[in-house]
């Protein structure tokens, strides 16, 4: 069915290009199509779903598919191809059930919304979070969650917290995500690295700096990690866990595209923590609505109010309106069904982005393989810098990563691009891919064909 809808697509937008359809014009019908095409009417409906999505078409109830007025514009939209962009698909968004259940917030909280509610977050949701968090393998209670105003939020707050083992450096991996590097700098944290890549971290040299570098804890993205995308085994987690317990460690564990797990017997850490030593993080944005800003964090009994306390002096509650509509969402059922549907969805790019790394990029070049999530990590030749490589399809109108800022500076490399499958469209996968071999070649040779210093004689 993939490669059949496919074409369908880009015959239709070959026809578009060459005049034969115009704009404003119908479209033949799903059963004609599919017996010009030889397949199922499911098919065709498929290809014409996607080809509304990007805005080529439009469908008029009990009518038919008609072209666009404006398919110029569309088609000049579409040669921008975003492999920069990290927020959800903007396409599968559910829009139009979460404005259902905003209205349904604002009648239900109206004393809420005009005066502060719960520090730690509305109870009903909190309620609502532990269901969801059990299929996450995350199972605690409404007293220990915190609804947070996004991750990012919870991750600048832990970074000024004083932790039960009175212990001051904070240890991350690298690379890791830029946001928290970031609050570290600017909350001035003694940070420590130590190294990933897609094989995982050396766990011996993990002992070394928890048994002597005073960890207050220990930062880990154990699924889908950005920027490599790797994931952690069971027997890794459960590994580190046991280190973290030996020596005093705390761990902060981020698993905001945990969701998106292929895995159904992939555990997070916080399954493998009987004492309360790990901090779970869970946002929405990357699989909802980023501008919700909700997450929650789970936290050991003891470091409650010295949380509370914090987030208190940063925003006082996290937004009424949104945790209310996200209640009633999660309460409907419809949030499974939406995640059903991400999942297919960016499990499908992932796969796509893979294939084409293995059929285009050049033999030198190296790519991580995730199951699933939103990154994909590119090691370049090591003479062709990621800079160079930004820089030159960012001309093409081609948008990808530099990873360079993901990096401590006694662990940066200069020759990793990152790739976020999350807004790119399925279509402009290869031919992006493309471009970036072509990129990759050209910069290539040029170091290799530099002509060699001429020493005059004396």
């Amino acid at each position: 069915m993939s490669s059949k809808y496919r074409k369908i697509m880009a015959d239709m937008k070959r026809q578009l290009e060459e005049g034969s359809l115009t704009a404003g014009s119908k479209l033949p019908s799903v059963r004609q199509v599919s017996e010009d095409y030889g397949c199922s009417k499911n098919t065709v409906m498929k290809a014409y779903d996607e080809l509304e999505k990007e805005h080529v078409i439009y469908a008029v109830p009990k009518s038919g598919y008609y072209v666009v007025n404006e398919f110029q514009k569309a088609r000049e939209e579409q040669e921008v191809i975003d492999f920069l962009s990290a927020g959800p698909d903007k396409n599968i968004m559910p829009y139009v059930e979460f404005q259902h259940c905003l209205n349904q917030a604002i009648d239900q909280y109206k004393e809420e919304l005009f005066t502060y509610s719960d520090q730690q977050g509305l109870y009903s949701l909190r309620v609502e979070l532990v269901k969801y968090l059990q299929n996450l393998q995350v199972f605690t209670e409404p007293e220990r969650l915190v609804v947070v105003s996004g991750s990012q939020q919870a991750l600048h707050l832990l970074v000024c917290l004083s932790f039960p083992n009175g212990k001051n450096n904070i240890l991350i991996e690298q690379p890791t995500y830029f946001g928290f590097i970031e609050s570290l700098h600017l909350q001035q944290a003694n940070v420590l690295g130590i190294e990933l890549t897609m094989e995982g971290i050396d766990l011996e040299r993990l002992e070394y700096m928890f048994r002597n570098n005073d960890i207050k804890f220990f930062y880990i993205i154990p699924r889908f990690h950005n920027p490599l995308g790797h994931c952690y085994t069971n027997r890794e987690k459960k590994k580190i866990v046991e280190l973290a317990e030996k020596y005093d460690v705390y761990i902060v564990e981020d698993d905001i595209l945990g969701d998106l797990d292929p895995d159904s017997k992939a555990d997070p850490l916080f399954s493998f923590d009987p004492s309360g030593r790990v901090i779970y993080i869970k946002s929405l944005s990357k699989v909802f609505l980023p501008g919700l800003r909700i997450g929650t964090v789970v936290l050991p009994a003891l470091m409650m109010n010295d949380f509370l306390r914090v987030k208190f002096c940063a925003d006082f509650t996290s937004s009424a309106l949104s945790q209310g509509a996200l209640e009633t969402y999660l309460k409907s059922g419809m949030f499974n069904s939406h995640l059903k549907k991400v999942k297919e969805v960016y499990r499908t790019k992932m796969l796509l982005i893979q294939e084409a790394c293995e059929l285009l990029l050049p033999a030198n070049t190296q790519f991580s393989r995730p199951a699933s999530g939103f990154y994909l990590s590119i090691s370049l030749p090591e003479h062709v810098k990621a800079k160079q490589v930004v820089q030159m399809l960012h001309e093409q109108h081609i948008y990808v990563d530099d990873a360079s800022r993901m990096f401590l500076p006694p662990y940066k490399k200069e020759n990793l691009i990152r790739l976020s499958i999350s807004q790119v469209n399925e279509s402009q996968i290869k031919p992006g891919i493309d471009r970036l071999a072509e990129c990759i070649t050209v910069l290539g040779r040029r170091k290799n064909h530099k002509k060699p210093t001429t020493f005059l004689p004396i």
